[in-house]
């Protein structure tokens, strides 16, 4: 058990930090279970599943609890197992062209000093 008070803060920090992590595992691993589960069972089930998994794995990668490239590998194996079963891969919504702005006014010219 730490004496200092600054290593004592570090295991207090350090335990709310892991329960977060493991509870956004659990999430994702209960998610990607739900998934697999959707897949055999009922195709309509699936993309909704399919879209809840990747959110998980998306939110996971946010908070470093899981790597960018392994979320990366993780989403590619679901999008080809969905594929695969015949499952459309879920469309992402649509974005909005950006209206153009308006061109700038050019800053009018500066007179010339007037002379004395």
């Amino acid at each position: 058990m730490p004496i200092i008070k600054s290593a004592k803060k570090r295991v207090r920090v350090a335990n709310k930090a892991a329960v977060r992590n493991s509870k956004t595992k659990r999430s994702l691993k209960s998610a990607v279970k739900a998934f697999h589960k959707a897949l055999t069972s009922s195709q309509k089930d699936a993309s909704t599943e399919l879209r809840k998994a990747q959110s998980s794995l998306d939110k996971a990668g946010k908070k470093n609890v899981m790597h960018k490239n392994k979320v990366a590998r993780k989403q590619r194996q679901l999008s080809r197992a969905a594929k695969a079963a015949g499952l459309a891969a879920p469309k992402a919504p649509a974005k909005k062209p950006a209206a153009k702005k308006p061109a700038a006014k050019k800053p009018a010219a500066k007179k010339p000093a007037a002379k004395k």
